[in-house]
């Protein structure tokens, strides 16, 4: 068996700006992505090469995003709705969502509508976990063993939800479809 190299034994490739350029369009047709997150690609992808180009390697990343920007196949707005929606639709919460927005880069401005959708969609979220994990009016029969609660509100809390409405939802008898009707009638008005 062929012996392979350690990164760092192979020679680097030749990048130039325009080889930048080609990776950058690649990436962006791939993936939905922040400009951050395309900014760390391209970086990543200049520390791994020998920079041939006599302009700077960083000021050739920026202008690539910008470009990306101008030709809008990238836009963080648009980026945090989609990426606050589908963590919503997964169950969930606010907390995670916000963390995950400032992990992709996106500025606050740009994750204020999203962030301010994932509250208004917080409750729903919340009953879409517990039916997933099966907690609470989704369970079988009653979690009464106060460790296993207090498991459940660890999950809840660490989905990005609120202990307060994780107990809520956990105080649901299982079965209880007239609880359960409310708990969705309010998910529909917030």
């Amino acid at each position: 068996m062929a012996n392979r190299g350690a990164p760092f034994d192979r020679p680097k490739k030749p990048l130039g700006a325009a080889r930048l350029d080609e990776l950058a369009l690649a990436y962006v047709a791939r993936f939905a992505t922040s400009r951050a997150k395309l900014l760390r690609y391209l970086a990543r992808k200049v520390r791994e090469s020998e920079w041939i180009d006599e302009n700077d390697a960083m000021a050739a990343c920026d202008a690539v995003a910008d470009r990306m920007e101008r030709l809008r196949y990238l836009d963080d707005r648009q980026y945090a709705a989609m990426r606050a929606g589908a963590m919503t639709r997964r169950g969930l919460g606010v907390r995670r969502v916000k963390a995950q927005l400032y992990v992709d880069g996106i500025a606050a401005e740009d994750s204020g509508d999203a962030i301010d959708a994932a509250e208004a969609e917080a409750v729903a979220a919340a009953v879409g976990f517990a039916r997933r994990r099966r907690f609470g009016p989704f369970a079988t029969n009653r979690a009464d063993d106060p460790k296993q609660r207090e498991r459940q509100v660890a999950a809840f809390v660490r989905a990005g939800h609120s202990p307060a409405l994780a107990r809520r939802i956990l105080a649901l008898a299982p079965g209880d479809e007239d609880a359960l009707a409310a708990l969705d009638a309010e998910a529909a008005l917030d």
